[in-house]
């Protein structure tokens, strides 16, 4: 998958990395607060990777600790954006964003996906 980089690689003494904040760069930060870091995952979509709608791709380290209803999440094809990014983005919990991409999954139609393109 294509991305900006937007955080540096930065970590602690311990070797865990930095908190999010101090890692996000100024120009990160732009990208992010303005939405032009998804840019390069048309590019995605173009290739038929990703879909415009659908659950947001996670990092694959996660695979291992999802739950058996989480993993529907992967029935599909990822998406740019999906039910969880317009139900509350980040001020929903993560067990909500499953939960919403699992009920996205199993209720697929044109008619959601230009409600939530919309």
């Amino acid at each position: 998958m294509y991305k900006f980089r937007t955080m540096t690689n930065e970590v602690q003494e311990n070797g865990e990395p930095l908190p999010d904040e101090k890692r996000l760069t100024r120009f990160g930060k732009f990208l992010r607060s303005t939405s032009l870091d998804e840019l390069p995952e048309l590019w995605n979509i173009l290739k038929g990777d990703m879909s415009i709608i659908g659950p947001r791709p996670l990092l694959v380290e996660y695979l291992p600790l999802y739950n058996e209803q989480q993993k529907q999440r992967h029935n599909v094809r990822p998406g740019l954006t999906g039910l969880a990014q317009v139900s509350g983005r980040n001020l929903i919990s993560w067990q909500e964003k499953f939960e919403l991409d699992v009920k996205y999954v199993r209720n697929i139609s044109f008619k959601q996906d230009l409600l939530i393109f919309f």
